[in-house]
């Protein structure tokens, strides 16, 4: 029996997220671990109008590639890719990992060179409509240490799927944010307090940006870019960075004039300094997110989902989104959380904005 949830989903990422209209070509990619949703959105977009082009690849490709792949694979691009950036109107992008580890033992140095090579792709598609899912799955399941069918209403509900009208819910919510975008508005100095951290960095001439599941969804953030050499001060993450079947824990870093100068890890140092390392702007902040979807209160360890609790914030390293002003530039972007329900405090220009989580 089909699950009215998964029509819903792709209902909302066709005719909200995307904003398909009749006669655009619409990319549509992701594992075949997806095929529930991806047939879901297939047809709503028939259904709109728009023309579908699904890329739906065997689960275990990326980790064949990183094993076997050359120097000419890592270095260059198929022209079909940039061909296919430029033909798109805009894409959908579902992820649905069987295996979160997979990647694991991959040389974090290929990784980075597989990164580099598509940073023109992904500029262009970044430039159209574009948006970001996760369809629930046994391997994210474990990691959010649930079962299955728990995830399922974990996803569902952060995505506010469990609403009668989840279109109306998300611009509720773009309301509220925007609420909080108008106190920001002539913001200068954002300060970071909390355990092991005290970071400043200047926001000044910067535009935050409302993220109500347009791009990412499940949404649920106001985000912006720090200028760039702005950033000084220290601060510890509290939950671990998982990326490329890795898990950073116990991140600290240190800035001076919006560099990182000390860059130190519980677990997976070496990756951490290797990533840093991947050409100049990976040291530089690129973003500042501050959490805002509150039905997510549970790190499980997807970043997707993490970086929008509420009553978070999160920094990313390296490549700034443009409509923030941001100008930072880097085939790396690395979302790290600052955890400030608990003993945290957000300060603009010396002012309070947020403590132990809460907007004041």
């Amino acid at each position: 029996m089909a699950d009215q949830r998964v029509e819903n989903f792709a209902k909302l990422l066709v005719r909200y997220s995307i904003y398909a209209k009749p006669g655009e070509t619409i990319g549509v990619e992701g594992p075949d671990t997806t095929a529930p949703l991806m047939a879901a959105v297939y047809e709503e977009l028939l259904r709109a109008g728009a023309f579908p082009v699904i890329r739906m690849a065997p689960v275990g490709l990326t980790e064949i590639f990183m094993k076997h792949g050359q120097d000419l694979h890592f270095d260059h691009l198929p022209k079909f890719e940039m061909a296919y950036a430029k033909s798109v109107d805009g894409t959908i992008r579902v992820m649905g990992s069987a295996n979160t580890r997979a990647l694991s033992s991959t040389d974090p140095t290929r990784m980075a060179r597989f990164a580099r090579a598509r940073k023109a792709v992904r500029k262009i598609l970044l430039a159209k409509k574009w948006s970001l899912t996760l369809f629930p799955t046994e391997a994210y399941a474990q990691d959010a240490e649930m079962s299955l069918r728990e995830f399922e209403d974990f996803v569902y509900r952060a995505n506010l799927l469990h609403l009668d009208d989840p279109v109306s819910a998300w611009q509720a919510e773009e309301r509220k944010q925007k609420q909080l975008i108008h106190k920001l508005r002539n913001a200068d100095e954002v300060r970071i307090v909390g355990p092991g951290t005290d970071l400043r960095m200047s926001v000044k001439g910067r535009t935050f940006i409302p993220s109500v599941a347009t791009h990412n969804v499940p949404s649920g953030e106001i985000f912006t870019g720090p200028v760039e050499t702005s950033a000084e001060g220290y601060i510890r993450y509290d939950f671990p960075v998982c990326e490329g079947g890795r898990e950073i824990d116990g991140i600290r870093l240190v800035f001076r004039k919006g560099l990182v100068v000390e860059a130190t890890a519980d677990k997976n140092q070496d990756y951490l300094r290797k990533m840093l390392e991947m050409d100049p702007g990976a040291k530089r902040l690129g973003e500042l997110g501050i959490g805002t979807n509150y039905d997510i209160q549970r790190f499980i360890k997807n970043i997707l989902f993490d970086e929008k609790i509420g009553g978070t914030i999160h920094l990313a390293l390296g490549e700034s989104y443009t409509e923030t002003g941001g100008k930072n530039k880097s085939a790396l972007h690395w979302d790290m959380i600052k955890d400030l329900r608990q003993e945290g405090a957000l300060y603009v220009d010396g002012k309070l904005f947020q403590k132990n989580g809460k907007f004041v």
